[in-house]
């Protein structure tokens, strides 16, 4: 928190380093400014660089010319804080930060992380719950008449009603929660610029109601009634989709995964419809999603100045997140896996924007020049790794395609097998060049891909595994099969395993010509809708019988709009709208985790109840195929192997 003047951020020194964004009044003196023309208030602390969401947008305005300082993690016990560079010209954009503010604080199990990583010194009080609504009721105090923008993840992913696992309640829209004047939605640069420029023009806020991908309230019944019957809007058939209501998505649970199916048919930039949901007797107002970046316009982006550091305010304490990002390079953002369980599509779309091998490699030079660099990229990547540059082969079929997943095509039904659908370009290529020429760049001694891979696409470039293997694997690479029931894959969206099998064995191969010891190490996801004790029982055999340890098993979170979400708190499947097991129970979730750590002898007691709820003591016992041994005879510790032979999937 900066709640005192002593912990306030310095004058950025230019002739030392490089110049960060205002923080004070001091900082402003300094460019000989008067006033800014946009603050942004986020919750993260201010690391200067671009996997930090609110400082991407603040450099993005920035580089067009407009005066933007930037207040990091305000106290919120009053407006002082906000309001120490004084009221902003245009507006001031909230950000509640990189996360949702309650999933940055409260686990799958409800209870309060030992750490927030965008914190300095991993400190968990730095932010306030539901910090975008907190922050939002601040600068109005501060700022009266001051339009107010939410955005980034939290405002995005909370735009109509949603499900909130932590309070384990509907709640509303945060747009009216915060009563802020525009919600941005999606990566918000294009949206940023034009409420800028329109500002700047003179036009009220109240006249910004066509910005793609930004939200606003209607107020008024009569108008926001006409307007979801207005025929003259800006797509190809002129309507309005009008979501099921808030009151009916809080008692009606099909209402509730009609609203979420909804949802997720208009979430193209391409074809996308206005969305417009009543809320009481206000609305809110969903224009479609902003146009994704084309290629020059990713590298300008990334090009921008940022120091790719802390300010220098924080005296050298660690932030955990900028560790883990300080190495790395984002080539590409978006997604078209379509994973139920995942919100990336709704938040950074389904077109893969990809930067030019050019941009990747001025930023590799620059990095390679930063002090502390020791020659190792940790991660070339993004939301996959492998996705960069893929498209459809078509832009007239991308454009008219509704589908929600590239990889998870069922023509003949959801239980139809899967398949990658024939019009994606699923080419290697040009990532196989780009990594080759990044380990070449002077300087640079290791390049990894960090983010993991879409293991299904990469099987079909066996030059992308080898090349993956010899080169861009640091002895461990993140896989995400998730589950081995058939059933259960297809409500995540996720192919059968067979595919991973696949790929492990292919990995396993690449890596033994190479002459390396490495491993593949499988994320997993207990508690998903679909999966049962049961379903859980029969993954821990099969890990069983594969002489798998899984260290990385995450309990499902249901985070908000992800279909997943909607299926866990309705019991139906809203692509289908079939319904759906679920196990809500804290406990049960928490016995479905220990399944998979049927190995580890402090979980044996838990592993023990969960096998007889399931009803399969036949697999407490000393046999083959039992998973843990009768109480008070414990299993060797460590018995059993870490992972198997090279390139394996290991624990």
């Amino acid at each position: 928190m900066t709640a005192s003047p002593s912990r306030q951020l310095p004058v950025s020194r230019p002739d030392r380093e490089p110049l960060f964004l205002p923080t004070t009044r001091a900082d402003m003196r300094a460019r000989g400014w008067d006033q800014l023309d946009v603050l942004i208030v986020t919750g993260d602390a201010y690391v200067d660089h671009p996997a930090f969401g609110p400082v991407l947008v603040a450099r993005f305005l920035e580089g067009r010319g407009y005066r933007v300082g930037l207040v990091a993690q305000p106290s919120w016990k009053t407006p002082d804080d906000i309001a120490r560079m004084g009221a902003p010209r245009l507006f001031v954009g909230v950000s509640a930060g990189n996360l949702d503010s309650m999933l940055n604080k409260l686990t799958a199990q409800k209870k309060v992380r030992s750490e927030d990583p965008y914190s300095p010194g991993g400190r968990i009080d730095a932010r306030p719950n539901r910090a975008s609504i907190v922050y939002a009721n601040l600068c109005r105090q501060a700022f009266p008449g001051v339009p107010v923008v939410l955005g980034g993840i939290e405002a995005s992913l909370r735009r109509i009603a949603h499900y909130d696992y932590w309070s384990d309640s509907t709640r509303r829209s945060i747009l009216l929660d915060a009563k802020a004047d525009l919600l941005v939605f999606g990566m918000g640069e294009r949206a940023a610029w034009d409420i800028a420029r329109r500002l700047d023009a003179g036009e009220p806020v109240t006249e910004l109601t066509d910005v793609r991908g930004t939200a606003h309230a209607r107020r008024n019944r009569r108008r926001w009634e006409a307007d979801a019957a207005d025929a003259s809007r800006h797509v190809s058939d002129g309507k309005v989709v009008v979501l099921p209501s808030y009151e009916e998505v809080c008692r009606d649970p099909d209402a509730f995964a009609r609203m979420s199916r909804l949802l997720q048919y208009e979430t193209s930039a391409h074809n996308g419809r206005p969305l417009l949901q009543p809320h009481g007797d206000e609305a809110v107002y969903l224009n479609p999603p902003a146009l994704p970046l084309a290629e020059g316009e990713m590298d300008a982006l990334y090009d921008l100045p940022f120091a790719r550091r802390p300010h220098p305010g924080y005296r050298g304490e660690r932030i955990p997140a900028f560790e883990t990002v300080k190495s790395s390079i984002v080539t590409m953002r978006g997604c078209f896996g379509g994973c139920t369980f995942c919100s990336i599509t709704e938040h950074e779309g389904r077109v893969i924007q990809s930067r030019s091998e050019g941009s990747v490699l001025r930023e590799v030079r620059a990095l390679s020049r930063m002090e502390g660099f020791r020659g190792t990229i940790t991660d070339v990547g993004g939301p996959t790794a492998n996705m960069y540059k893929m498209r459809c082969k078509d832009e007239r079929t991308e454009r008219a395609c509704r589908r929600l997943s590239c990889v998870h095509v069922t023509d003949g039904g959801d239980a139809a097998t899967p398949r990658i659908c024939e019009n994606l370009v699923t080419d290697h290529q040009p990532l196989i060049d780009l990594l080759r020429k990044v380990r070449e760049a002077p300087g640079v001694e290791h390049v990894y891909l960090a983010s993991g891979v879409r293991y299904d696409l990469a099987a079909r470039s066996p030059a992308f595994v080898e090349e993956l293997a010899r080169h861009h694997t640091g002895g461990q690479l993140s896989v995400a099969p998730e589950h081995s029931n058939p059933d259960v894959l297809a409500k995540m969206k996720k192919p059968p395993v067979e595919h991973y099998e696949r790929f492990a064995q292919a990995f396993c191969r690449a890596s033994e010509e190479a002459g390396k010891e490495q491993f593949l190490v499988p994320y997993f996801i207990t508690g998903h809708p679909g999966s049962t004790l049961k379903e859980t029982v029969e993954l821990a055999l099969w890990l069983k019988a594969r002489n798998l340890r899984p260290r990385q098993v995450q309990d499902f979170i249901p985070t908000p709009m992800a279909i997943a979400t909607t299926m866990f708190v309705t019991g139906i499947d809203p692509l289908t709208m079939e319904p759906v097991p679920v196990v809500r129970d804290l406990r049960d979730k928490k016995l479905m985790k220990a399944l998979l750590y049927w190995w580890d002898p402090e979980q044996h007691d838990r592993v023990r109840e969960a096998l007889r709820k399931a009803g399969r003591t036949d697999l407490i016992g000393g046999g083959p195929r039992c998973l843990v041994p009768h109480a008070g005879r414990s299993a060797r510790r460590g018995a059993g192997p870490r992972g198997t032979r090279r390139g394996r999937a290991a624990s």
